[in-house]
């Protein structure tokens, strides 16, 4: 995948998770992007060799939760 693919999937992946992050938080839309581009999976997410993009939001999401509540999440396995 070239640097622009990866910018673009990235650009449809992020906004979905930051919703979910709005939608359970109760929080507005700013501070949910505050919060998850200071995130360890943001970082890791920004990084394509990670190759976490290929992760659907939702999971991303529960590793973005687990990284909040618990201070660590797995990647998931591989089915």
């Amino acid at each position: 995948m070239n640097e622009n693919q990866f910018s673009a999937l990235l650009a449809v992946i992020i906004p979905q998770i930051t919703e979910l992050i709005v939608k359970n938080d109760s929080i507005s839309e700013t501070e949910a992007i505050s919060k998850f581009y200071k995130s360890k999976l943001y970082k890791e997410l920004s990084d394509e060799e990670t190759k976490l993009w290929h992760y659907g939001p939702m999971m991303l999401y529960t590793m973005y939760l687990d990284e909040i509540t618990k201070g660590f999440y797995e990647y998931p396995e591989e089915s």
